[in-house]
């Protein structure tokens, strides 16, 4: 299949209006914010649903343990942040007010990754998705574009009954996902066939693997493309099966290679189908400030940067 660019979309707007639609069908939703709403997307919940929106000023750690509340009390509380504050602020109300007592409330990381650009390295959330999949009942989304965005809050919402960390961007993004894509917790998507190599990405470096692909197939090397957008729990058995059909692997996140999603993968196939994975994200630094394409470029995560990198990762024998 051809993906085609509809248009850059801010995976954020996704997040509000799977918000606002989840929330027109269900009243058990309450928002929560941070003195912030337009900026992570709640703002289109916000407008609509008034009564149902507290915005609680900049306490986040206040915000989760109000979330707890809310869900053991039977309701579906969406609370809303830069990642940065969302995951790392908050961990310990997490862990123990969210996590320990299982409760069903989903935490949007907004602003995630280096593509947050000019506020730079004190809001570039490249550390969540560590943090996050260590926890226990904890599931984590990474959807890859706008499309999947709202997706995965509705999926959420309906399918899941635990807590949630659902990771999104600012920068605008190409949105290119098929509308009829279902998208199902835990289950990864394949995206392009090819049995030389697989490149396994997740959120916004989903696209830059297509663009991969496409550029190591004129180099005559035919990459399979797993759009692996959960996180925790993460689909084994299509990371199995593509060790086992393809033979190298390599990862690709806008997230530290430490503890991310590289780790998740190399974590599953190291127990079960040993083969060499050549981790492609944020090497043990902090970002700097600077516009969303310079970063990504800079930081090697666009595909004109790193695909020279996977071909001679695809010819090399020896295990990297």
């Amino acid at each position: 299949m051809k993906y085609i660019n509809r248009g850059n979309i801010a995976t954020k707007e996704g997040f509000g209006k799977g918000l606002l639609k989840a929330g027109t069908s269900n009243d058990q939703i309450i928002a929560l914010g941070a003195d912030i709403t337009a900026s992570v997307g709640i703002n289109y919940f916000a407008d609509k649903f008034p009564s149902r929106f507290l915005s609680l000023g900049i306490a986040e750690q206040n915000c989760i343990g109000v979330a707890a509340g809310l869900g053991l009390s039977g309701k579906i509380p969406v609370f809303s942040t830069y990642g940065v504050f969302a995951a790392l602020r908050t961990t310990d109300q997490i862990r123990i007010s969210l996590c320990y007592n299982n409760v069903h409330a989903i935490i949007g990381g907004a602003h995630a990754g280096i593509s947050v650009g000019p506020d730079g390295a004190t809001h570039q959330a490249l550390e969540d998705l560590a943090i996050m999949r260590s926890l226990p009942n904890m599931t984590v989304l990474s959807p890859c574009d706008a499309t999947q965005t709202e997706q995965a809050l509705i999926a959420a919402v309906e399918k899941l009954n635990s807590p949630v960390y659902l990771r999104f961007g600012r920068a605008p993004v190409p949105d290119f996902i098929p509308d009829e894509f279902n998208f199902t917790p835990g289950k990864a998507q394949t995206l392009i066939e090819g049995n030389d190599l697989t490149l396994a990405a997740t959120g916004h470096m989903v696209w830059e693997a297509i663009q991969s692909a496409n550029m190591l197939k004129q180099k005559g090397i035919n990459a399979r493309v797993l759009n692996i957008h959960t996180i925790k729990p993460i689909d084994k058995d299509a990371i199995i099966k593509a060790a086992k059909e393809t033979g190298k692997i390599v990862t690709l996140e806008e997230h530290q290679t430490h503890g991310g999603f590289g780790s998740a993968v190399a974590e599953i196939v190291s127990q079960h189908a040993p083969c060499p994975v050549k981790m492609i994200g944020i090497n043990n630094c902090f970002g700097e400030s600077g516009e969303p394409e310079e970063l990504m470029l800079k930081y090697g995560l666009k595909a004109e940067v790193f695909t020279e990198a996977i071909v001679k990762f695809y010819i090399d024998k020896v295990t990297p």
